[in-house]
């Protein structure tokens, strides 16, 4: 179940009109548990085995860890934690992965070994809650967070449906404390939260969507299309992987906030960022921020040499790709981003007391920075190496054997959309449906839902990040 899809429509109106006419807030969280868990299980219910395991065990690893003070019996619940939620995830997501590639590195030294892989489905939204249950524990472990009493409350947080299966990644910090005290009706901002989903609706489901099939034909292939459709195919991605995963995100966000709960800006306008330091305080905020906080800081951060700090900084990049994926694709996209964060700062260390013109070197920032987003992207899209490879050589070096033209009419879809984001990204727009009355905003509303309704796609398509 998706957010775009008419099955969520009814669902969500049924768990909205239920929640609201409750009056006790443990009867609220009863049934907000109960429907995340059939949001989830509606997918496959057996991996909700998975969800309460994570959930039971971090329960006791928090409880346990609040009622010791024995730095030794501490740090070996906090392991429990770590080896029990990264234990689920590496065997479902990265066992088959380091058995071929085991297999393969023995081969490269002439010894061959048949590898033993498992025939095992990838459960939606794994890495995201395994994240979320992880902080938990080593907060409380870290003393900056009380183990949770009831039981209810974490279940809650582990399982919350709005981003349950692709984020944001929420603290247990922020969302926790929100499960204290009933949410009230008269709190919530309709107006905002409405305009909110409608735009992420639109993103996924009139851009992202649409956008996918032009995507598939040409990584399926891209040695049969010119070079100027290389360009044309990346930059698809590029935006589709923007609009599919900030959508989700928007429709996440504003999902929640009907049920009055606040969950975490994810996207802020990262294309036009300056520099890849500034693209990653903006691209997927709440993992940028808990690879910062959980894996960067813990290795020693910036307190070190030079070349102690950019260890750090590449290794937290290296994993922040495996992450995504089970695949050296997304460990090479990683590693690339790395890279860039190391130049970025070398580059800024250099040129301190250099003089430049603002405006000058924000464009130059901004293109060249758009730039390496897109090529670092074909990894990321790539189904392999190789294909990999073929598109970044037609992409970069303009070569291609390729005769197949997407055609320049393309281009002009992009048009209206960097337009219209750039007036969201300069507030050009904001608040005006603030001030217009009720029934002005009611009619627009449903004017602008009628009128992309013929953008739709007519078949629904998974949201990328599913996947990881």
């Amino acid at each position: 179940m998706i957010f775009s899809e008419f099955r969520f429509f009814i669902f969500f109106a049924i768990v909205f009109s239920i929640y609201w006419s409750l009056p006790k807030n443990s009867s609220r969280k009863v049934w907000l548990l109960l429907c995340s868990y059939a949001f989830y299980g509606a997918w496959d219910w057996r991996f909700l085995s998975l969800i309460f395991a994570s959930t039971i065990i971090d329960y006791g690893v928090g409880v346990m860890i609040s009622k010791t003070s024995h730095p030794k019996y501490r740090k070996g619940l906090l392991m429990l934690s770590l080896c029990s939620n990264l234990g689920l995830l590496g065997l479902f997501k990265y066992y088959n992965f380091f058995a071929d590639s085991a297999a393969s590195f023995m081969a490269f030294l002439g010894w061959q070994v048949q590898s033993h892989t498992l025939e095992i489905i990838l459960p939606v939204g794994i890495s995201f809650y395994t994240f979320q249950t992880l902080s938990y524990s080593i907060d409380v472990y870290w003393g900056k967070l009380k183990a949770v009493e009831n039981f209810l409350d974490l279940a809650l947080y582990v399982s919350f449906f709005p981003q349950l299966v692709a984020g944001p990644i929420v603290r247990a910090s922020t969302f926790l404390p929100q499960l204290h005290t009933a949410r009230k009706f008269s709190k919530v901002d309709f107006r905002y939260f409405l305009i909110l989903f409608l735009v992420g609706f639109i993103k996924k489901a009139c851009i992202s969507d649409n956008l996918a099939p032009l995507v598939d034909r040409y990584f399926s292939s891209p040695e049969t299309y010119t070079a100027f459709s290389s360009w044309l195919g990346v930059v698809s991605y590029t935006v589709q992987i923007y609009c599919d995963f900030s959508g989700y995100s928007d429709m996440a966000i504003a999902t929640s906030g009907f049920l009055g709960y606040e969950l975490c800006l994810n996207f802020d306008f990262p294309y036009f960022a300056t520099n890849i330091t500034s693209f990653w305080r903006r691209w997927h905020i709440s993992l940028s921020s808990w690879l910062r906080d959980y894996l960067y800081i813990p290795l020693g951060g910036n307190r070190g040499t030079k070349l102690f700090i950019y260890k750090n900084l590449m290794l937290t990049m290296l994993l922040g790709g495996l992450w995504h994926g089970a695949s050296w694709n997304f460990v090479i996209w990683g590693g690339l981003h790395g890279i860039a964060l190391i130049a970025h700062r070398e580059w800024s260390r250099m040129t301190h007391s250099y003089k430049q013109l603002p405006i000058l070197r924000n464009l130059m920032g901004l293109v060249l920075t758009f730039y390496w987003v897109c090529l670092t992207w074909i990894f990321f899209r790539a189904v392999d190496l190789k294909t990999a490879l073929t598109v970044l050589k037609s992409f970069v070096l303009l070569d291609s054997s390729g005769s197949i033209d997407m055609g320049i009419g393309l281009l002009w879809i992009f048009v209206p959309l960097t337009i219209a984001h750039w007036c969201a990204y300069r507030r050009l727009l904001s608040d005006w449906w603030r001030r217009i009355p009720g029934w002005s905003f009611a009619a627009f509303y449903g004017l602008a839902f009628s009128a992309i309704l013929p953008f739709v796609s007519t078949s629904y398509t998974p949201f990328i990040y599913f996947q990881f």
